[in-house]
Order: C-alpha cells, then sequence, then structure tokens
C-alpha cells in the first residue's frame, strides 16, 4: 500500500507513512521509522490496563484533547466501551468525515482484536492490502492507523479509542502516546 491517502483530512492523498520525529514516545522505532508488527504488538501488550470506567475514558479523552490542541491537530476524539461511545470530541479543522474515519477504523479493532495500524502491517507484511484480501466492505472497515484496542487485564479486548484527522501513523502515535501517559499517570495515583 503506497501513498495511501491519509484518513479524510482535507488536504487528502497524504502519505501513510506520517512524519517521523512527531515526538510520539513508544510509536516509532527509536529511530524514528514506521515500526514493525513487533513493535505494534509490543504496544498492545505493554497498554493493558488494570480497570477501564467512565471516569478512565473522560480522563483519556481530556488527555488526547490536550495532546491535540497542544500540536494545533486538526481531529475527532472518539472512546467507547463496547458499542457505547463513552466520550468524542472534535477540534477545530476536523470534519465530518473524520467521524466517518473513526467508525471504520474501530470497526477494524472490534473485529480484529488488534490495533488498525497493527491489522494493516499485517496484510501488508504477507504482500498485499486490507482492501484487496480482507474480503471486508471499504465503506465499512479500514486498516489505516488510529484506532487502538482498549484491553483490561483479565477480561481483554473491551473497547477502542481512537483518533482521525492526520496521516495515519500520525494518528496511531498520538492515541500510543496519550494510553502510555494515561497508564503512567494511573500508576503514579495521578489519573
Amino acid at each position: 500500500m503506497t501513498n495511501t491517502p491519509s484518513d479524510g483530512t482535507p488536504s487528502g492523498g497524504t502519505p501513510s507513512t506520517g512524519s517521523p520525529g512527531t515526538g510520539s514516545p513508544g510509536a516509532g522505532t527509536a529511530s524514528g521509522e514506521t515500526p514493525g508488527i513487533e513493535e505494534l504488538e509490543a504496544q498492545e501488550r505493554r497498554l493493558v490496563l488494570p480497570r477501564f470506567d467512565f471516569d478512565d475514558a473522560w480522563a483519556l479523552g481530556s488527555l488526547l484533547v490536550e495532546t491535540a490542541r497542544e500540536r494545533e491537530a486538526p481531529v475527532a476524539i472518539d472512546i467507547r466501551r463496547g458499542p457505547q461511545q463513552l466520550f468524542h470530541a472534535a477540534l477545530p479543522g476536523s470534519t465530518p468525515d473524520n467521524d466517518a474515519w473513526i467508525d471504520r477504523k474501530r470497526r477494524v479493532v472490534e473485529r480484529y482484536g488488534a490495533s488498525s495500524y497493527l491489522v494493516g502491517a499485517r496484510f501488508r507484511a504477507k504482500g498485499t492490502t486490507f482492501e484487496e484480501s480482507s474480503r471486508l466492505d471499504p465503506d465499512q472497515y479500514a486498516a489505516h492507523g488510529g484506532s487502538f484496542p482498549l484491553a483490561v487485564e483479565g477480561t481483554g479486548v473491551i473497547g477502542t479509542v481512537t483518533v482521525s484527522g492526520l496521516p495515519q501513523l500520525e494518528d496511531h502515535a498520538m492515541v500510543v502516546e496519550a494510553l502510555e501517559r494515561f497508564k503512567l499517570g494511573r500508576s503514579k495515583g495521578d489519573a
């Protein structure tokens, strides 16, 4: 999949690899390159939470909004536990199209139990694309970065956190960074 469009930003056509060095710890490799499958899988193992409730959704969503505002990122943010939307925000510059991308990426996480970016990377590693080989309707499913499973210890995946509006690697990186900060804050008693 070369030069896949970004996930609905008005400019469109942005290369899917995003911009290296976006200041997102853990989202890429140490050299700022696109993360490989092993690193993406490690992110998911590392970001399992001890619990996730309504207050946690608010705290995580607020952290994402704060991060996006600091970067003037034109994103929409969505957090769900099962089918229930617990948090949603649309920042300046985002469009209704971002909500459609959120739904498409979220459905991939719900179906595969893995981040939308990881699912797309697994198809690319097989020499194909999600769109060509998944047999799923591309109007309903998009294996583009930005949706991440919310997993709880002893339970598994219970929901999703999704960002849309930047190139896919940057959407993914923003979610991973926020989850890392959220988990660290919680372990220190701040979240």
